[in-house]
């Protein structure tokens, strides 16, 4: 009894693996397919200004000088899109 026990929970663990995107999809469904062209740029403009007040607000008093070059660089990129 408790070797079919095993092997059944091996099978249905397996069978999840194997298809865990289709039960992702089937349960989980992306909301982000119904977005017209408009949603998306909508949504990344917003996401590009909240990243460039997060910038903005990290340069402080020193202005520039308080940011890393890493930031710097992202700021540049920003700012030209």
């Amino acid at each position: 009894m408790s070797d079919s026990l095993i092997l059944v929970i091996i099978i249905v663990a397996v069978s999840v693996f194997l298809y865990k995107d289709r039960i992702k999809n089937r349960f989980f469904p992306d909301k982000q397919r119904n977005y017209t062209m408009d949603d998306k740029f909508n949504s990344d403009k917003r996401d590009r200004e909240k990243e460039i007040d997060e910038l903005l607000s990290k340069m402080g008093k020193n202005g520039l000088n308080d940011l890393s070059a890493r930031d710097q660089k992202r700021l540049d990129e920003l700012s030209k899109k």
